[in-house]
């Protein structure tokens, strides 16, 4: 006898994975070119292993940087727009998200009880706030740093040294904050939510335990 397949909620509109997974193919990139220009893989004589010379070339990990700094200020700015212009806030973090991310991680230690969550739960509003902030000072720097290098731009030496501090700073918390969201789905509660941002969709079943809220203004639209 067959199963009756679990109803689907769509989660993530395709403008939103877009963004998504633009943000991790560009940030893979920086994050990857960026450490060829410190320039670690030689130091570490990473480019000796097979396949890994280019890592050692500057040139290309040059090039390779700037294409993903365009693709991440482009999805940036294309994001912030779309967001204002939809007046799409899910995601902004409210005020009484840090109280409400303890209960969730409380009550997913415990296996107790998860407090009424909207679309996203507290700790996504406020990993968004963080990783956001992190791009942003990402970008705002990486501006700066290519801004010394062009002739008639003139950068106080004080301002480019702050910068390229900010930047590789920012960096290596972006690397943390990465680590830590993938993290994240070593809880199986959060495994649902992988195939929103595949197919867009989500079990029903899931959005009805874990994001009542939100289950309850779709259903009040239905009606």
């Amino acid at each position: 006898m067959m199963k009756n397949k679990p109803r689907k909620i769509y989660r993530q509109n395709l403008s939103n994975r877009l963004v998504h997974w633009g943000i991790v193919l560009s940030i893979f990139s920086l994050i990857i070119s960026g450490l060829g220009q410190m320039p670690m893989y030689k130091r570490y004589n990473i480019v000796k292993l097979p396949g890994a010379e280019w890592l050692g070339d500057y040139s290309i990990t040059l090039a390779m940087h700037y294409i993903g700094a365009i693709l991440l200020i482009f999805i940036v700015f294309y994001h912030m727009f779309i967001h204002f212009f939809m007046k799409e806030y899910d995601a902004i973090p409210k005020r009484g998200d840090v109280k409400e991310s303890w209960k969730i991680i409380k009550a997913m230690i415990t296996k107790g009880e998860e407090p009424p969550s909207e679309k996203y739960l507290a700790e996504q509003r406020l990993a968004y706030l963080a990783i956001g902030v992190t791009i942003l000072a990402l970008v705002i720097t990486g501006f700066i740093k290519i801004g010394k290098n062009v002739s008639f731009i003139s950068i106080p030496h004080s301002i480019v040294y702050i910068s390229t501090t900010i930047h590789n700073i920012a960096t290596f918390v972006l690397i943390f904050l990465i680590i830590a969201h993938l993290a994240a789905f070593i809880v199986k509660a959060n495994r649902k939510l992988l195939p929103g941002m595949i197919t867009g969709y989500v079990e029903e079943d899931y959005v009805k335990h874990r994001h009542i809220i939100w289950y309850k203004k779709i259903k009040e639209k239905q009606q």
